[in-house]
């Protein structure tokens, strides 16, 4: 029952939640911005990715900065197929739940 909880319903509240948050965030009066969510829904999953090892050389404060928004950018970009990947997950994991082979596939420590 633990590892139903942790794999499939708290990741699914979690993303949900953060989804939910976003949607209002990129909602434009002119459309809907699918580039802004993308990074927003992306940005928790890619926080591992940011710290990219471009380093400017040569550069001043302006050329730090730029090199911080691309490694956030590309973050965010990398989080979203993270985002898409853990989605697909879970419900492989709901899928293996309801068919009744769920507890094989969990290893034990």
């Amino acid at each position: 029952m633990k590892s139903i909880i942790t794999k499939i319903i708290l990741p699914l509240i979690a993303i949900g939640l953060w989804i939910a948050v976003c949607i209002p965030i990129a909602t434009r009066p002119d459309g809907f911005n699918y580039f802004l969510f993308w990074i927003l829904a992306g940005f928790p999953f890619g926080i591992k990715t940011m710290s990219l090892k471009l380093v400017p050389k040569g550069y001043g404060l302006t050329g730090m900065v730029g090199i911080f928004a691309l490694n956030m950018v590309v973050g965010c970009l990398i989080g979203g197929v993270m985002l898409v990947g853990s989605i697909v997950k879970i419900f492989v994991n709901l899928i293996r739940l309801i068919t009744g082979r769920f507890e094989m596939h969990i290893t034990k420590v």
